[in-house]
């Protein structure tokens, strides 16, 4: 299905007091993270080979990561996970980052 249909995984930005700031570059190859948590150090996520990241047009505060391979797809999607996670806090009380909210095989619209 890969092939044919490709993968999409749908990640939502989650924040209570300072908004996450995403940036896509290099013609949706490049993530770059702003303002996790307040600080000012600026996170850099490449993605794999063959995978697109773009924004959600409907939604707001949503990344739409699309691609071929499971493994690059959902292997982007963990990267970006793990580098906006709450570390040295207690995480019951910090639910901020970045999460995966759906996964699947992409509808087509001749379907």
């Amino acid at each position: 299905t890969g092939v044919t249909k490709g993968f999409r995984y749908k990640m939502r930005m989650v924040y209570a007091h300072f908004p996450i700031n995403v940036a896509i570059e290099d013609n949706g190859t490049k993530v770059a993270i702003r303002n996790f948590l307040g600080e000012k150090v600026v996170r850099n996520v490449n993605m794999l080979e063959g995978v697109k990241i773009t924004r959600s047009a409907d939604v707001k505060d949503e990344l739409v990561l699309e691609g071929n391979s499971i493994d690059n797809v959902s292997l982007s999607a963990s990267q970006i996970h793990h580098i906006a996670k709450v570390r040295n806090k207690d995480i019951r009380k910090f639910l901020d980052g970045i999460y995966v909210s759906s996964s699947g095989v992409m509808e087509t619209e001749d379907e």
